[in-house]
C-alpha cells in the first residue's frame, strides 16, 4: 500500500513544481491590430517623424504602415483623445502643435500629481512595487549608455507612470497619464543634446535612490526639480 500511495503522489508533486515553474515565467504579449497602429503612430509623432502642424495623410501613412484607412482612423482617434492630434473639420487629422503657455500649464498639473504620488507612493508601496521600478530604471539606463533615444524615452515615461500608479490612487494616477500623453512629443525634445539627455539621467538615478529609501520629500524635490528643468530643456525647440 504504501508504495502504491507513493506512486500516486509522484504526478502531484510533479504538477505542483510545473506551476510552481510556471508562474515564474512572463505570459507572451499579444497585441490588436489597433494596439500596433496606435504604438507606430504614436512613435511617428514622438520622434517627429511626423512633425507638429503636420496633416496625417492616411493614404500615404497607411501604405507605410501596410494597413488600410480603418485601423488608422481609429488609431487617430485614440491620440486626439490623447491630445497629440487634432482633427479639424475640412482639414483632417493634424499633429498637434503646442504653445509655450500650454506646455508649461500641463507641467505645473504634472508636477503637481507627481510630487504628491512621490510622497504617498514613498509611504504606502511594497517593496515589489519599488524593486519593479528599479528594474525599470535599470533598463533604462542600458539604452541610455547604449543611446537608444526612443527606447530610452518609453522607459522613462514608464517610470514616472509607474511611480505615480505606486501611490494607489486610482484618480490620480489616471489624471497623470491622460496629461503625460499629452506632451510625450514635447518631452522626447527635451534629450535632444548630450548635456541635457545626461542631466535628465542624473536626476533619475537621484529620484530612484530617494525612492528606494522611502524618503518621500526628498523624491518629491526631486521630481519637482527635473518637472521644472523640463520646459528650460525645450523651450528652444518650441
Amino acid at each position: 500500500m504504501s508504495g502504491q500511495k507513493e506512486k500516486g503522489e509522484a504526478p502531484e508533486s510533479e504538477s505542483r513544481r510545473t506551476a510552481q515553474g510556471l508562474g515564474m515565467v512572463t505570459p507572451i504579449a499579444r497585441i490588436t491590430l489597433h494596439e500596433a497602429v496606435l504604438g507606430q503612430l504614436r512613435d511617428m509623432i514622438i520622434a517627429g517623424h511626423l512633425p507638429p502642424g503636420t496633416r496625417i495623410n492616411e493614404g500615404q501613412v497607411g501604405a507605410s504602415l501596410g494597413v488600410s484607412r480603418t485601423p488608422l482612423r481609429e488609431a487617430i482617434k485614440t491620440l486626439a483623445s490623447e491630445g497629440l492630434v487634432e482633427v479639424i473639420p475640412a482639414k483632417g487629422a493634424i499633429v498637434r502643435r503646442f504653445a509655450e503657455r500650454d506646455i508649461r500649464d500641463t507641467l505645473e498639473v504634472i508636477k503637481a500629481l507627481e510630487q504628491t504620488a512621490a510622497r504617498i507612493a514613498c509611504a504606502r508601496a511594497n517593496n515589489e512595487e519599488i524593486a519593479a521600478i528599479r528594474a525599470l530604471h535599470d533598463r533604462m539606463i542600458a539604452h541610455y549608455e547604449k543611446r537608444q533615444r526612443l527606447d530610452y524615452f518609453k522607459l522613462n515615461q514608464a517610470i514616472h507612470s509607474a511611480i505615480t500608479r505606486a501611490s494607489g490612487n486610482a484618480v490620480l494616477a489616471a489624471t497623470h497619464e491622460t496629461l503625460q500623453a499629452r506632451l510625450k512629443r514635447i518631452r522626447f525634445i527635451g534629450n535632444e543634446t548630450e548635456d541635457r539627455w545626461a542631466g535628465a539621467v542624473g536626476e533619475h538615478e537621484e529620484m530612484i535612490r530617494a525612492l528606494e529609501a522611502r524618503q518621500g520629500e526628498a523624491l518629491a524635490e526631486i521630481i519637482g526639480r527635473h518637472l521644472d528643468r523640463t520646459l528650460d530643456r525645450v523651450k528652444d525647440a518650441i
